[in-house]
């Protein structure tokens, strides 16, 4: 969220495979309920499941989980570049395409997607030296255009365009990171929706350098403060690295630096974890480029340790492994550095509240000097925080799912002001703390973008300077006044209260007749927060559909608790509260289960999974997106190692226990009688982060099991998509041609009627 000298979180850039008061309080109004002896539902398009292909079963394959005996017979398929794996990804997009493409109204939202799609872009804007730069997309550009300018609000030059350097615009830009003066700049560029990274770098002028860094992964760029090299975080020996390809375990995540002017081959190895082959570690320099600050975390765990190293007592000289000073070595609570005075450092923590509070500590006198300077809010969720000029700090909330922005006082915690914002989110933030200029960019469910200015110049501490709106983003057709966005708190299973936003038209009558997409995550502490997106007022709109987000536990949208009731033991929690949603939606008349979509991608392709295996009569249609769904294996291949600690892994036994209860591949059964939702599922053959196999094996599955059941008519389908990854970085026509697939399918088997 932070786009100013703030490096993203490891965590942050993982979790994503991948806010007043706590709600677990008891409700005693009843759960809202379904039968599940309700009529299973049969689509409008029915499928002979004796069309959908046999993939060959290695019945061998056996393990021993705590001596239950798991037959795997799609292993092989593990191996994305096997022929048999590549001939099973044609046969199932050469099922998926020709269904999709008979959808009566699917050239109609391609055009439409591609009109509304087609209004310009801007990222907030941000001054590095004596530029400053935003980026911005004509509206249809594949990625995103860099632009340097010298007055705020006047287009500028062109100063990165990663359009031109490939013909399908798959090449993307990851990561970028600018020198504190601000004359050189070092950039990332990942390739067809992988992970990995080649960190490159150019002057301010625009002048390329000989330096090159390839093989980085889940990492920042930090410069020193002299401006001679950069601390990156890369796995050694991965092939990875230079196959691009390999789904081989990520394994001793590393941090290393790299002085201007030498060749990668030479960089310094400077910090690493020897007691955990999982752990990430993170490293940024300080705005004064004093420190070097080190975080390392058992992959997502929500809990980290913090470290610091004196670069300039060493003038900015690596020449090898560091000894860094433990700020807190334990892991038991979150710690994030926010900035430091002198020898006194400013910490957000989750140590003693689970909704965060703001801490000094000296470094002369380590933990004992503990001090709160903001106290944790028990009904607002603090997010992060970042100084600025003159002593100011300012700290973003989420308070019951909206973002809250409140400028305190450094030096006392002292609150000064709220900055008033409308219901939504913080897209954007930019400050510096030498610098008199705040930068942030706001958006809603149906505000594209606004981008505010405030500039702190000659403004007493006390006194809020003017927020001057200096864009503002709208589209034609598709103006606030037609929708509604209403948010609502349901019970769930257990009687916690959910909260969730439905957006509709104006004039949406509670009929029970309404296609309705219910989307979640509910997973690795990301709070799904109102955020714009053209595709879904489209589905609104021309679909006369509602869209509704549920936020569900496991998020951060109410601190940690509500994240920790949400993981490993607690999962079962998520697919409750998603379930609750649907009962809730159906018993509001707002839609039927037959009209019901149920939505998720990546933690939530697996939330998606199981809520279909729980509740099959409960929806009548699933879309599935680079869904986890092999609850035995995922922390076998890449990244998934970071994920043991969010659902535990199977080979504890205590944890085998629980994930075998709901891993959407070990738990596929056609309700005998009944019908399997129908189901879209999503993946990518270049997928390094949830690898394709978890998709390829579980349709297996689907279409063996629905080949004895032989009377599922419901479409269950796959659509593998080449040279394309998890989703970071796809270019926009992909984008297009994705979303427009998925209305596709919807539209089959729910019957969508368009609107013009």
């Amino acid at each position: 969220i932070l786009g100013g000298q703030r490096a993203i979180s490891v965590r942050r850039l993982i979790g994503y495979a991948f806010g007043a008061g706590r709600t677990t309080i008891d409700i005693r109004e009843p759960t809202y309920g379904v039968s599940h002896q309700s009529t299973f539902r049969m689509c409008s398009t029915a499928i002979d499941c004796s069309a959908y292909p046999c993939a060959r079963k290695d019945d061998s394959i056996v393990d021993d989980y705590h001596g239950q005996k798991i037959c795997d017979p799609y292993r092989y398929m593990e191996n994305p570049d096997g022929d048999e794996t590549k001939e099973f990804v044609d046969k199932l997009n050469s099922i998926s395409a020709p269904f999709i493409e008979k959808s009566a109204h699917r050239e109609d939202c391609r055009k439409r997607l591609t009109e509304l799609w087609n209004y310009e872009k801007f990222t907030v804007t941000s001054k590095r030296g004596a530029h400053y730069y935003y980026k911005h997309n004509t509206g249809l550009q594949n990625q995103y255009v860099t632009y340097q300018t010298d007055a705020v609000g006047t287009k500028g030059k062109v100063f990165f365009d990663p359009n031109t350097l490939s013909e399908d615009g798959t090449t993307f830009l990851r990561s970028g990171s600018f020198t504190k003066d601000g004359t050189l700049y070092a950039y990332g560029l990942s390739e067809k929706g992988s992970d990995w990274m080649t960190i490159k770098f150019k002057t301010s002028s625009g002048a390329d350098l000989e330096d090159e860094i390839p093989g980085a992964k889940f990492s920042g760029i930090s410069w020193t403060g002299d401006n001679s090299g950069v601390f990156y975080s890369r796995y050694p020996h991965h092939k990875g690295a230079t196959e691009g390809t390999s789904a081989e375990k990520h394994e001793w995540h590393s941090l290393y630096y790299h002085k201007m002017g030498t060749r990668a081959e030479e960089d310094v190895l400077v910090y690493k974890r020897e007691d955990n082959p999982d752990m990430m570690v993170d490293g940024s320099v300080t705005d004064d480029g004093r420190f070097l600050i080190i975080s390392a975390a058992r992959g997502c765990d929500p809990y980290n340790m913090l470290y610091y190293y004196d670069l300039r007592a060493v003038n900015n000289k690596i020449t090898g492994p560091i000894e860094a000073v433990p700020l807190f070595d334990t892991l038991e609570a979150k710690y994030e550095y926010i900035d430091h005075d002198d020898d006194k450092m400013i910490i957000r923590t989750n140590k003693g509240a689970p909704m965060f509070k703001i801490q000094t500590m000296s470094l002369k006198e380590g933990r004992s000097s503990l001090t709160d300077l903001i106290p944790e809010n028990p009904k607002a969720n603090l997010e992060w925080a970042c100084p600025l000029i003159g002593g100011r700090l300012v700290v973003g909330y989420i308070e019951d799912v909206k973002a809250a922005l409140y400028m305190h006082e450094q030096s006392s915690g002292k609150l000064l002001y709220q900055i008033p914002l409308d219901i939504g989110t913080v897209s954007g933030f930019y400050a510096d703390k030498e610098e008199n200029e705040l930068f942030l960019a706001f958006e809603s469910f149906l505000v594209p973008m606004i981008e505010y200015r405030m500039d702190f110049a000659g403004v007493p501490i006390e006194k809020m300077p003017e927020m001057k709106e200096i864009r503002r983003v709208q589209i034609n057709g598709m103006e606030k006044e037609a929708f509604k966005v209403e948010q609502v708190f349901y019970p769930s299973k257990d009687g916690t209260k959910i909260p969730m936003y439905i957006i509709s038209n104006a004039n949406m009558q509670r009929n029970g007749e309404n296609p309705v997409i219910l989307n979640g995550y509910g997973g690795f502490n990301v709070a799904d927060m109102p955020y714009f997106s053209v595709s879904r007022l489209l589905f609104v709109r021309h679909f006369g559909g509602v869209y509704a987000c549920a936020n569900l536990r496991g998020g951060s949208e109410y601190g940690e608790a509500w994240h920790e009731a949400g993981m490993k033991q607690n999962k079962q929690n998520v697919f409750d509260d998603f379930i609750s949603a649907g009962e809730y939606l159906v018993a509001e008349k707002i839609t039927k289960p037959a009209k019901l979509t149920i939505h998720g991608g990546s933690n939530g392709g697996l939330l998606v999974g199981a809520c279909s295996q729980q509740r099959p009569d409960l929806f009548g249609c699933a879309i599935n997106r680079v869904g986890v769904l092999d609850m035995l294996r995922f922390h076998k291949f890449t990244i998934g190692g970071a994920w043991v600690p969010e659902y535990g892994c199977a080979d504890v036994k205590e944890d085998f226990d629980n994930i075998i209860k709901f891993s959407p591949l070990h738990n596929v059964e056609i309700p005998e009688g009944g019908q399997w939702p129908a189901t879209l599922l999503m993946t990518a053959d270049h997928d390094d982060r949830v690898v394709p196999s978890h998709t390829l094996k579980y349709i297996a599955t689907l279409y063996e099991k629905a080949k004895a059941h032989g009377k599922q008519t419901n479409p269950i389908m796959a659509r593998v998509e080449v040279k394309a990854g998890h989703g970071a970085g796809k270019p926009t026509s992909k984008i297009i041609a994705e979303q427009v697939d998925l209305y596709a399918f919807i539209q089959r088997v729910v019957g969508l009627k368009w609107i013009p």
